[in-house]
């Protein structure tokens, strides 16, 4: 794809953009009207990340014209997207028509450290646009799950990956990026003290995991996820990497076993699956942990947090694709109370995930 600018600066002076957006609250009945809408703003939003506009312009002002030649589109439905999406700060168009980059359109860039590409794409694929005109069905029932599987004749995960290759594609790329943006901040917050060896259980592809590894290196961890999800580990953590040998990948489910010994067993953003789950998940940390290790549980909340209207959405996606749930937390740290965790400090990691500080008793 061509680049319009291909002169890049490393922080460009903001153009002036008088139609980057409304600059007062709308009344109610408008904001209203807005809302019901929302379902627009997502298609634009999918659609620039689909045609990569925002990797397409450079540092310099383009034309809808100059746009289209570059992602291979027709001018003028260009310039009605780059509209629409400028209103709500994605993209801002200058005086003479062109469009230049905003805060939140470099965040489409595949290449910007901090991309939402790929979470962009999650959040709008096709199957979304199916599932979630049943949210009022899975409300009066409760039951989410099965309302997923009346539409696609079978479960969440098994439709992903056996009907959806391009979604679970999709999937994989926007839960790495969001587990890699999130790894560095885990481990600033966490202190290591006094702690030989640390488990990262569901922990994916293990990226929380090789980032605590590469600061403390001294300490020892392992990597428990299923068999599918840890052959694809970090590759810092595998046989070559810098890492490896100070890792022990385990394939395994953490709601039948968690077969590993640890000073500090990490759960992050795994128990949104049914209560019985994470009953279970936590049942056997505790049987494998010592008396006095540390259990520390890093979620989304759906309270108390700067980020509820992201969060509250996920939450809503959540019980129409495998019936689960974001956390309060109040109803977290009854969780992890009932399963015999003794609860210390609540700290947040970023805007949207908080830590929980947990010890197994003696």
């Amino acid at each position: 794809m061509t680049t319009v600018s291909s002169t890049p600066a490393p922080t460009p002076a903001p153009v002036p953009a008088p139609n980057a957006g409304p600059p007062h609250t709308p009344p109610p009945a408008m904001r209203l009207r807005e809302l019901a809408f929302g379902a627009a703003v997502a298609a634009a939003v999918r659609a620039a990340a689909r045609l990569k506009v925002a990797d397409a312009l450079g540092e310099s002002p383009a034309t809808p014209a100059e746009l289209a030649a570059a992602v291979h589109a027709e001018p003028k439905p260009l310039q009605r997207l780059l509209r629409a999406l400028s209103c709500y700060g994605i993209f801002a168009e200058t005086e003479d028509g062109s469009f230049v980059h905003t805060e939140m359109s470099r965040l489409l860039r595949e290449d910007d450290p901090h991309s939402l590409r790929y979470i962009s794409l999650w959040c709008t694929e096709p199957w979304t646009w199916q599932a979630w005109p049943r949210l009022d069905d899975a409300v009066s029932t409760g039951d989410g799950a099965s309302i997923f599987h009346d539409l696609f004749g079978k479960g969440f995960f098994d439709y992903l990956h056996e009907d959806a290759h391009e979604s679970a594609h999709v999937f994989n790329r926007a839960m790495t990026t969001s587990s890699v943006q999130s790894a560095l901040e885990v481990a600033d917050l966490l202190d290591l003290t006094g702690v030989s060896v640390v488990a990262d259980i569901g922990g994916g592809q293990g990226h929380v995991l090789a980032s605590l590894l590469e600061k403390h290196p001294t300490v020892r961890g392992h990597l428990l996820d299923l068999p599918g999800v840890v052959a694809k580990a970090d590759p810092r953590l595998r046989d070559g990497g810098p890492l490896a040998d100070r890792t022990g990948i385990v394939p395994g489910d953490c709601r039948e076993a968690v077969p590993v010994e640890a000073d500090l067993y990490v759960i992050k953003n795994i128990l949104e699956w049914d209560d019985e789950s994470t009953r279970r998940c936590l049942r056997n940390v505790l049987a494998a942990a010592r008396p006095g290790a540390r259990v520390v549980v890093i979620e989304n909340l759906v309270d108390d947090t700067p980020s509820m209207r992201f969060t509250t959405a996920m939450d809503l996606m959540l019980l129409l694709n495998v019936g689960g749930a974001k956390h309060t937390k109040e109803s977290l740290c009854t969780r992890l109370a009932d399963a015999g965790l003794v609860l210390g400090d609540i700290r947040p990691v970023n805007a949207y995930l908080h830590a929980f500080e947990c010890t197994v008793p003696g």
